[in-house]
């Protein structure tokens, strides 16, 4: 029976000492494996993984490793269980944790940090300056499940406390898994400003993060709001989600179309989450002069920029990195009060044992699938 020494259970939600996990070997092989339940420690709480959202990013960790970092190189072949964007039930709490109790619901945050650091004191601990130092003689505390730490495609995870938040029975499995999604999106608007209220907001690019940048920027004031992307589907859904515009970038320019419904002005805020070429270039001359470009995507190859249009337009460009600052909280909070409905744009849900088609229908967009979530049997 799983009883570490220190770790607080309750009998009423034994814990097995072995779980089952996926773990990637090479390149795109996942394989499910018995692994010891993890032991959480001081700070800590081990999660009982109920419910995972499939990211983008998953699926370039189990491809290409990046931006995961494990024993200080890729992940391959180092039993690594991947998967970020989790939620479930707090099982077992480590030495003196009083900030929740076993049973709790709880979603998570991807990124505790190591909380020494001048970043994560500055609450920027989705920069830690100890990311992926967190093995062996280079322990610095560093946590960013499923990146430099175990994730949820798995039974059992361990979490620090500063990355769980708690929440009611209101909110379905499903749903949770998407506040770290939105977080993101509350994020990238923290850093561009935070009060945009009356502003106007472009959203490049229809996936989760800007789909849900959409219904953030929305909650918050902005007008107008303005959806750009390739496929119709998605943005009916943004304009659920409360885009004023969707303009269709294969039927129009989207630079043009931008003018046109700003009076010629341009635009105040983009945020680009698309990671397509040009887009930064494009992004520029959207906005109108002083404007700040938020970029939140991953591209995948280098890309052009004009820099000499944006110093002589002096416009800023802002990088995140995942949900820093407490944003998945603000988040949670709008989620929780029903501003807007995050699970429009959930679309498939699998069973755990059946991640590898869960991710082939994420990777492949089987179905028109946005947001796939894969659920542990309980």
């Amino acid at each position: 029976m799983y009883a570490p020494a220190g770790v607080k259970t309750d009998p009423k939600m034994p814990v097995p000492e072995m779980m089952k996990a996926w773990v990637l070997g090479d390149p795109n092989e996942l394989k499910r494996v018995e692994k010891p339940t993890p032991v959480p420690g001081k700070a800590e709480v081990l999660v009982r993984v109920d419910a995972v959202a499939i990211c983008a990013t998953d699926l370039d960790v189990i491809s290409e490793g990046p931006p995961a970092m494990i024993e200080g190189g890729k992940p391959f072949n180092k039993n690594f269980t991947p998967g970020h964007e989790y939620m479930g039930t707090v099982a077992a709490l480590g030495p003196g944790v009083d900030e929740f109790a076993i049973g709790d619901r709880v979603t998570v945050e991807i990124h505790a940090g190591c909380g020494q650091c001048k970043r994560c004191r500055m609450g920027m601990y989705t920069s830690c300056l100890n990311y992926g130092l967190n093995y062996g003689e280079m322990d610095k505390g560093h946590r960013a499940n499923g990146f430099t730490t175990n994730g949820g495609f798995a039974t059992y995870a361990v979490n620090n406390i500063n990355t769980l938040i708690k929440i009611g029975d209101e909110m379905s499995d499903e749903e949770a898994t998407l506040v770290v999604t939105a977080g993101t999106s509350m994020y990238g608007l923290t850093e561009l400003g935070g009060l945009v209220a009356g502003e106007s907001v472009l959203v490049s690019g229809p996936g989760p993060i800007g789909l849900l940048g959409v219904a953030v920027a929305k909650s918050l004031g902005a007008t107008p709001v303005i959806l750009t992307g390739t496929r119709d589907n998605r943005l009916e859904v943004g304009r659920e989600l409360g885009a004023d515009h969707v303009v269709n970038v294969r039927n129009e320019d989207p630079v043009e179309a931008v003018r046109k419904l700003t009076g010629g002005k341009g635009i105040d805020y983009v945020v680009e989450c698309s990671g397509a070429p040009g887009a930064i270039n494009q992004a520029g001359r959207m906005l109108n002069r002083g404007g700040k470009i938020c970029l939140a995507a991953f591209p995948h190859e280098p890309d052009l920029i004009d820099v000499a249009h944006l110093v002589r337009n002096n416009i800023y460009i802002y990088g995140i990195r995942g949900e820093g600052k407490s944003a998945t909280h603000r988040a949670h909070a709008f989620m929780a009060a029903k501003r807007f409905d995050a699970t429009k744009i959930h679309t498939h849900t699998f069973d755990m044992e059946e991640l590898p088609t869960a991710l082939r229908y994420a990777r492949e967009r089987i179905e028109d699938a946005i947001k796939v979530v894969v659920k542990n049997a309980r």
